[in-house]
């Protein structure tokens, strides 16, 4: 009886350890998913700076893979428009800019009047950011093809996609060459390529003359963080196109030839300033960046004669071309239109004509709306683009036509910039 008992007593053990094992099994402990999503890894200054010796093989990181959005993605029309804004270069040292830096009154009202401060700068960002828009590039928006029935190419408005809920947004940057100016008015100096396989702005304190390192004092590296922080601020891994001139280098490298007082010394330091360049454009690329032309000499092509016109191209494709490679963007240098390009129907100009033989198919200028017009009788494209900057900042015109990206009262520093007041009060 006793031999039967212990028996029984230890059958019931052994059912009711395996239940509570099985009801054990069905409970969520602490897990990876449950636990929290770590919040975006902060990009502070190292501890030492990284060097600015160029890598010949810059690896890539998790932020240069697109970004996989969450949501079902929705066709953008082909008559919906695309918005575009544009910037100059920003200022990292306002206060220098507008007061203190010794350069002529006219130069500090021209930096109020085309430039954005990196405070007003990182305030745009942030606000077209919370108001839905997603970067895409020119090249996503436009494209070339060709008839396979007469063999004829012409471009097209794409469709494009973008996650529900979202708009697309072409952001450009003109003269991104870090002009000699530049360096003396408050702007950072070059980019450079850091230890850490990411791109750095060289800077100078124009106070303290103390030259460093920084990721938060340019318009382009900004951009790049800011993406590493809102991944689906870029959906398909774009940032923006750098639009570029060639008369004083690119990217803050001085790789111009010239013919004025040219020796072998000046020459040796040309070319060793294209091979420090060149890491810097294979990182831009590979980290969602592409380029134009913004033609050699910042030329005014409404005014000029066709043969200024082949030349400065020509010396562009030779200074720049090369360093960049093949683009089929040109923007415009002061908005100033070639003869034929807007509004003239299908009617083009000879200097048009002889800018899209060359391998220009996208002809950007500056204008009060993202306004674009595909060519029917010749393969281009037209467009203007919207201009952040002191003029429509200060306009009260300009307020409501920006007020789809920003409310300007909440992004202008009055603060610091020059007391020349605002018209939308």
């Amino acid at each position: 009886m006793m031999k039967r008992f212990a028996k029984d007593f230890l059958l019931w053990t052994l059912l009711f350890s395996l239940v509570l094992s099985l009801t054990a099994c069905g409970k969520k402990g602490p897990t990876a998913e449950s636990s929290p999503t770590p919040d975006p890894v902060e990009s502070v200054e190292p501890s030492s700076e990284p060097s600015a010796e160029p890598s010949s093989e810059p690896t890539p990181t998790a932020s240069d893979e697109p970004y996989t959005p969450e949501v079902p993605l929705v066709a953008w029309g082909k008559n919906q428009v695309v918005e575009h804004l544009f910037f100059h270069p920003v200022i990292a040292y306002p206060q220098w800019a507008f007061h203190d830096c010794p350069a002529p009154e006219s130069d500090r009202t021209g930096l109020d009047d085309w430039m954005v401060t990196v405070d007003e700068y990182n305030k745009i960002l942030q606000s077209v950011y919370d108001k839905g828009y997603v970067l895409v590039s020119m090249n996503e928006v436009w494209s070339e093809y060709t008839d396979p029935d007469t063999g004829v190419t012409r471009m097209r408005r794409n469709t494009i996609m973008v996650p529900e809920g979202k708009k697309p947004l072409i952001i450009s940057f003109d003269d991104t060459n870090y002009y000699d100016y530049m360096l003396e008015q408050g702007f950072t100096s070059k980019l450079v390529l850091g230890s850490d396989g990411e791109i750095w702005a060289e800077c100078t304190d124009p106070y303290t003359k103390e030259t460093f390192l920084t990721q938060d004092l340019d318009a382009i590296t900004i951009l790049d963080k800011f993406i590493r922080e809102h991944p689906d601020f870029s959906p398909n891994g774009v940032k923006g196109c750098l639009s570029l001139t060639g008369y004083q280098g690119i990217l803050g490298y001085r790789t111009q030839r010239s013919t004025e007082d040219w020796n072998d010394e000046k020459e040796a330091f040309r070319l060793s300033e294209r091979e420090a360049v060149m890491p810097i454009v294979r990182r831009l690329k590979e980290t969602g960046w592409y380029f134009g032309s913004h033609t050699w000499g910042h030329i005014r092509l409404s005014t000029k004669s066709m043969a200024a016109i082949q030349a400065d191209t020509e010396r562009w494709f030779r200074d720049v071309g090369e360093l960049v490679g093949e683009t089929n963007i040109l923007f415009y240098p002061h908005g100033a239109r070639p003869d034929g390009d807007h509004d003239q129907g299908e009617d083009y100009g000879e200097q048009f004509k002889w800018l899209q033989s060359q391998g220009f198919r996208i002809f950007a200028s500056v204008g009060i709306e993202s306004y674009s017009q595909v060519k029917k009788t010749i393969s281009a494209v037209i467009c203007d683009r919207l201009h952040p900057d002191g003029t429509t900042l200060r306009s009260g015109k300009a307020l409501k036509r920006y007020s789809q990206f920003y409310d300007a009262r909440e992004i202008i520093d009055l603060d610091v910039r020059p007391k020349l007041g605002v018209t939308w009060e």
